[in-house]
This record gives C-alpha cells, structure tokens and sequence, in this order.
C-alpha cells in the first residue's frame, strides 16, 4: 500500500523476470505466494511477552505490515515474503538461542530486533558467523557497532552484519542534558541506572554531558528492575534536593520508581531515554507521570509526511496494540532487508546464489549500500552500520499523553 516514491534504493536496477534459484528458499502456494514464487524468510525477534511485551508487539506488528505491502506491491518479483518472529521475553540468552534458530532456517535472509541492547549483544555474533544480517529498530548503545573504546574516539566496527535504524545513546543522553540543563535550567540531577547495557549506558552518557555544561550530579544510585519497592531510593532523592531525576532503564520499573519518588515529597520530574517513551509508562504511573519526560529516537511519527501511509495502513491493518514507540524503525528495518534482497537478486540477473551463505552475504554487502526514504526519513547507514538520521524528539507527560517538546539533532 506504499507509495512507491517514499522507499528509493541508491543501487542502480534493472526490472526483469526473475527466477531464484535453490538458496533453501521453497515454493510457497500459501496466501500471497502462489503462483511458483519463492519464499524468503525475514526474522524477527522482540520480548512478544512480558513486561515490555507492548513495545515488541509493536515491532512484530509493523515489520508485518511492510512484508505484507511488499507481497502485495510484488516489490521483488517472483520472491514472496514471509515473517518468522520468535519471543526473546527480553532476555539475552533467550535471544542467543532465537539467534541460533534463525541461523538454522535456511530460508531466513535477514533479521529484525532484537528490542534491548543486551539481548542485541548475544546475537550479534551467532548472526555474524553465518553472515546473516541484522537491523534492529530499537537497540541504542553505542558499543554495539563502534566498539568498547568509543568514548575515547577510538571507534571500532566488530560485526559488518549489524545495522541499526536507530540512533545511539551516544546522542539520545545528551540531547536530554542539553534540554534539561539550557531550556529547562534545571542544574542539580540525581542520576538512577538499572544496572543494565541501554540503562547504565545512557545514565553515563546523560550524566557526562550535564556534568560538561555546568550541571550537579547531586547523588546516583542503582536498581534492581525487578523489583517493585523503590521506597530507600525515593527517600535518597527526596532529602538530595535534585531538581529532577534522570533514569537510565525501561518503563517497567521506571514508571513505578518516578511515581514513588513524588510521592516521598520530591514533587520533580523523571527525565528518561526512548525506553520510558509509551503509553505503558503513563498508564503504570498515572497522574504521578505528570511532567516527566522521555527522549525519543528520531521525530514524531505524526509530525513527517513520509509517515502518513504507515501511519493509516497499520490502523487499517487491525493490529492488535499501538505500534508505539519503534514501530516506524521496524517497518523501515524490514523494508531495508527487502531491498538489500531485492539489490542482490537484480545484480545476479534475477537469481540469489544458490548457496545459502553466499547469499547471505551478499546480502549484508547489499545492506550496506541501501538508501530509501522510509516513514522515519532518510534510511541509510555510515560506515559503522549506524543510521545517518540523528533526529531526536524530547516529550513531555501533559494531560496523560506524551506530547512532543522538542525535535532536532544533538550538536556535540
């Protein structure tokens, strides 16, 4: 249902028939694959249950949109998709063992997800042993494409079959420092981290970036994210005198401790990353999430008129859920693995390498080359596999929403 001008692959093409060879691809006869076409398999992995369940479905749900309107476009002709998505109930090992899984279908091209930094940390290297690649919606931190050292400027890419959509914590910490510190004149911080890869991550890059313009960490603490009694903590920030919190972790646990922090007497606002954007947190902290604020990856969905159809196709489609907060960077990682497929297929007059690896490989070298206008703006990689938009969005909580605050790129 796309409007082809919005999806525009740099790659010079030719259209033809096409005819796939083996690639462990087979027949599909089932719904939008008759006909002798081939099916190509795209994977997905996401938390489909559990606390963090509404933000994977979200993922599931608009990488399915865009393998059904590439199927119904026949975007790669002879070539019909289809997705696999399996449950990684926001656990790393899980998801290593899901990465394992996916390897093993002979069918699967490509993968979406994983939804948390750590989980996309155990199943990088299961994928890149088997050059499969992997575009993930929603993981942030850093380390994943520029290497542990890239604090120091000493960026190194440990995994070409990795790519992201998403923009890193590198940026999303202090593009909130800036807000908070600039625009709010909120000086003195308490900074609270989960302990976790994107929680702890964000905190220290949030924390560095205060700390360079001016600002006061006046106290830093750590939880246990599955626990729900935050009451020693809260009391720490009530008798701190910090005139706002800053959280590095999810909305799970973050929502209850913000809550739980007012009402100790410390009647300021939890400032957190992308992980706190959903309607979840709201509905977990009710009026207490009144004037909080989240940062975003990219800008509101509303806001871009490239993402209008996805927009109007995913309430046509009769999801089940919102497609909250990474549901744009989900159908734009799918839509990136099906032109990388569709650029190999037309470089090799109409037919993926019939052998599995070799095709994957060229693949995650296709991968690498694709450019479109997708429903997030500009999908492209840099040399790291990081996405070349930096847009970022900051909201605020007014009125039991999260309304948009502020848009633009982090000037370092």
């Amino acid at each position: 249902m796309r409007h082809r001008s919005l999806f525009i692959v740099t790659t010079a093409v030719t259209v033809g028939a096409l005819t796939l060879s083996a690639c462990g691809s087979r027949d599909d006869n089932s719904e939008g694959g008759g006909g002798g076409k081939k099916t190509v398999v795209i994977g997905l992995d996401a938390p489909l249950t559990g606390d963090l369940s509404a933000l994977g479905q979200g993922i599931k749900n608009s990488a399915d949109l865009a393998v059904k309107t590439a199927n119904k476009n026949n975007e790669v002709e002879g070539v019909t998709f289809k997705l696999e998505s399996l449950d990684d109930v926001a656990q790393a090992a899980t998801g290593q063992q899901n990465a394992t899984k996916l390897v093993g279908n002979q069918d699967v091209m490509g993968v979406v997800g994983p939804l948390n930094s750590d989980v996309g940390q155990a199943m990088q290297k299961v994928f890149a042993n088997d050059n499969l690649v992997q575009v993930s919606p929603a993981n942030t931190n850093p380390e994943m494409t520029q290497g542990k050292d890239w604090q120091t400027g000493k960026k190194v890419r440990g995994f070409d079959t990795y790519f992201r959509t998403a923009t890193t914590d590198a940026i999303q910490g202090p593009y909130a420092a800036q807000f908070m510190f600039n625009e709010k004149k909120l000086k003195n911080v308490y900074v609270i981290d989960d302990k976790k890869t994107y929680g702890a991550g964000l905190a220290a890059t949030f924390s560095t970036e205060f700390k360079k313009l001016g600002g006061k960490v006046v106290g830093t603490d750590h939880i246990n994210p599955d626990d729900k009694d935050f009451s020693s903590v809260a009391s720490k920030v009530a008798q701190a005198k910090a005139d706002f919190v800053y959280y590095g972790g999810e909305y799970p646990a973050g929502a209850p401790l913000a809550s739980q922090i007012k009402n100790a007497g410390a009647k300021i606002p939890t400032v957190g990353g992308d992980a706190l954007f959903s309607a979840e947190y709201i509905k977990l902290g009710k009026k207490n999430s009144e004037g909080d604020f989240a940062s975003s990856v990219g800008a509101p969905l509303e806001t871009l008129d490239t993402a209008k159809k996805f927009i109007a196709d995913y309430s046509a489609g009769g999801y089940d859920g919102a497609f909250e907060a990474y549901g744009g960077y989900a159908y734009d990682s799918t839509w990136a693995i099906i032109q990388a497929v569709k650029a190999v297929v037309e470089k090799n007059d109409g037919k993926l390498p019939s052998d599995v690896k070799d095709a994957r490989k060229q693949i995650t070298a296709a991968m690498q080359d694709v450019k479109f206008d997708g429903v997030t703006g500009t999908v492209g990689f840099d040399e790291y596999g990081d996405t070349i938009n930096k847009q970022l969005s900051l909201y605020e909580v007014k009125g039991g929403k999260h309304v948009p605050v502020k848009t633009g790129v982090f000037e370092g």
